[in-house]
């Protein structure tokens, strides 16, 4: 069987912590543009 030598608390997680905040930062904008373009859309089709 395989030790378990992992210690919970000790992994520094920076990297995925930036990368996590970029990705959510990222989809809230696709989000805000998305409605914008619907918006748009809604008050200037004929």
């Amino acid at each position: 069987m395989a030790k378990n030598e992992h210690k919970p608390g000790e992994m520094d997680i920076t990297e995925q912590e930036k990368t996590f905040d970029g990705f959510v930062r990222w989809s809230v904008n696709i989000g805000i543009i998305c409605i914008v373009i619907v918006v748009f859309l809604a008050i200037f089709a004929t």
